[in-house]
């Protein structure tokens, strides 16, 4: 993973580029880590070598993974980075193109680049933080009433 900070103006803004075997939401997390970026959001385009999507299941309250063992395209990723407690969250969707011209998309729950990931990178001016939701399962960004 190589970064590269775009500018000096505030929001600050980074191009972050994954390789290939780099696996995503591990890098992106210490890219965070690394720059102190406690709330940010980021788009990204490249390509996987295989990837895990996620659907949540609300009944279930845990996620069904779909499983992609093959080179795919990544026509858009979308998401942010957001504190939980004293460790970073990322939460991201992502649609990907099949060789066969089909789309598959849903939550990123893990992927593998091949053989690059462009993400650019967008700090929030203000924090965010996520608090546990007890009725859905999942952890939320916790917004004051």
């Amino acid at each position: 993973m190589r970064s590269q900070q775009i500018g000096q103006d505030e929001p600050r803004r980074w191009a972050v580029v994954l390789d290939t075997g780099d696996e995503v939401s591990e890098q992106l997390l210490r890219f965070a880590e690394a720059g102190q970026v406690r709330t940010a959001e980021f788009t990204a385009i490249g390509a996987f070598e295989r990837v895990e999507l996620g659907y949540y299941d609300v009944d279930a309250r845990e996620y069904r993974n779909n499983p992609l063992d093959e080179q795919v395209e990544v026509l858009t990723m979308t998401g942010n980075i957001v504190s939980a407690g004293d460790r970073r969250q990322l939460h991201a969707h992502v649609v990907v193109g099949l060789r066969d011209a089909t789309t598959r998309g849903g939550h990123l729950l893990r992927a593998w680049v091949r053989p690059t990931l462009e993400v650019m990178v967008t700090e929030s001016p203000r924090e965010l933080t996520r608090r546990h939701d007890e009725p859905s399962g999942l952890a939320l960004i916790d917004l004051p009433a």
